[in-house]
């Protein structure tokens, strides 16, 4: 269950990142409250996930996901570059959050 909690606590990471893009500077108020709603999600399930996971790995996958899901998204919706050595360092945090998970008790 905490391994579910930390995977919905990156995904809502990642719903108020891009949502902090869409608020531009909390001058636009719906995404800036989904940004706040996303941040409150986002920190709660992570509180839950490391009640059993080590705080170390569990704040580093949280992190992770969000990174990753924030460059994709910024890749496919806002047209930052999509390079090869982008891709490599994204594919490089992937491997380093599954190795962090394989090493990981609970």
């Amino acid at each position: 269950m905490a391994w579910i909690c930390l995977l919905g606590a990156g995904i809502f990471e990642m719903v108020w990142v891009v949502a902090m893009k869409y608020a531009e500077g909390f001058t636009k108020i719906v995404p800036s409250v989904i940004m706040i709603i996303g941040m409150i999600f986002s920190v709660g399930l992570l509180g839950l996930a490391v009640k059993t996971i080590p705080l170390g790995t569990g704040y580093a996958i949280w992190t992770g996901i969000g990174a990753v899901g924030a460059v994709t998204y910024g890749m496919i919706f806002f047209g930052e570059p999509v390079t090869v050595l982008r891709l490599t360092f994204v594919a490089m945090i992937i491997v380093g959050l599954v190795g962090l998970k394989l090493v990981s008790a609970p």
